[in-house]
């Protein structure tokens, strides 16, 4: 598989002259994948690589995360015109990752002839941009145009990953994230973390992917999942969950899930067996109970798939019978509980000493295919 990374390498990257020694050496029809982040590049230098992108022929992974830093906003349209463009038409093309660009809801126009025409990729990733719901909003329709086309063309979906997090989205996007993603009815994988979405907009977002039975991954960590006066949305998670037989990751951490010994219905649907195959629920810091830990305790054999619950920072007593429970039938199927600092730091320390003994092993394997070799031993 043959690359072209310049990722990390802190280039600015203005004209076609600071562009061209990195590309004039590449044959472009050879190349699979392209990384580009950690550099920033202007209007100029995005046209040329614009121009290089056109003559790919086997593209897969366009990855241009973090490559305006600096620019004026009267910049990046331009140049994301030029990089967008030049890939609305490779059918190849797998993964678009254009996080950590602060384009703001003024700078999303550019995407939307790629996200509309490109009827093939399958992973979007725009973490941290700084959409805005109006920007929110402009993107969802577009993905929306998209599987309308396809539909009318009598073609499925090839959507599979949406990544949008860190982007304030809020209830004002929600309803047309949701429109979209039922549309497509093809998602995996969902991760919309950190967006200051509250229960209407979560309401909206659990009716769009219960139309998303091949869901496998769910993360909307740091909205609001709060209950009270939200019957509809309960209900329509609990449907949502039942919807989604292949669900393996929810994380619903920081989503004030609960408080006042209410024990929630989305948790009372995961304990009764809803999700067969989940095998990591993250619920850290939501204010849970006893009697929240009492419920998943009396249904851990049902979530029998379940290897990595993670409970920290809610409002457990440290001699939890339930906690217990659930550490022991964790354990006994190689799984682990989280459930305190303590626990946290354990795991970090036993990762970091796995790590540590991992090393002589592969200086070993080293040393050995450099005798092989005939070269000097890797000291």
């Amino acid at each position: 598989m043959s690359v072209l990374t310049l990722e990390g390498k802190g280039l600015k990257l203005n004209t076609r002259a600071d562009i061209e020694p990195w590309l004039k050496d590449v044959d472009p029809t050879k190349i699979e994948e392209i990384h580009f982040g950690g550099n920033t590049l202007g209007v100029d230098a995005s046209l040329a690589l614009a121009e290089f992108l056109q003559k790919t022929t086997i593209l897969k992974i366009a990855d241009f995360a973090d490559i305006f830093t600096g620019r004026l906003i009267s910049e990046i349209p331009q140049a994301l015109t030029a990089i967008c463009d030049a890939l609305k038409d490779k059918t190849s093309l797998v993964e678009l990752n254009l996080s950590d660009n602060a384009f703001g809801g003024r700078s999303v126009e550019p995407m939307v002839p790629f996200l509309t025409h490109n009827r093939t990729f399958q992973v979007l990733k725009l973490n941290n941009n700084g959409l805005g719901p109006a920007g929110g909003v402009v993107l969802a329709n577009a993905l929306l145009e998209s599987a309308r086309l396809s539909k009318a063309e009598g073609k499925k979906s090839s959507l599979r990953t949406v990544i949008c997090g860190r982007n304030r989205l809020e209830d004002g996007s929600a309803s047309a994230w949701a429109e979209a993603f039922a549309a497509h009815g093809t998602l995996q994988e969902i991760r919309m973390p950190q967006n200051g979405i509250r229960m209407g907009g979560i309401t909206s977002l659990a009716h769009g992917l219960s139309k998303c039975p091949d869901l496998r991954h769910i993360d909307l960590q740091d909205n609001t999942f709060t209950e009270e006066g939200a019957i509809t949305g309960v209900e329509a998670w609990t449907q949502g969950l039942r919807s989604w037989p292949e669900l393996t990751t929810l994380n619903l951490s920081d989503c004030v899930l609960s408080g006042d010994g209410e024990v929630p219905q989305i948790i009372r649907t995961l304990a009764s067996g809803s999700n067969p195959k989940l095998h990591t629920l993250q619920l850290q810091n939501n204010n849970l109970e006893t009697e929240t830990f009492e419920v998943l305790a009396g249904g851990v054999s049902k979530l029998d798939s379940l290897m990595l619950l993670e409970l920290q920072w809610n409002d457990a007593e440290e001699d939890d019978e339930n906690l217990r429970t659930l550490a022991l039938h964790l354990k006994r199927r190689g799984g682990k509980l989280l459930a305190s600092d303590d626990d946290e730091e354990e795991e970090k320390e036993e990762e970091e000493k796995e790590e540590e003994e991992s090393k002589p092993a592969v200086k070993d394997l080293l040393d050995d295919l450099a005798d092989a070799l005939g070269k000097v031993n890797i000291k």
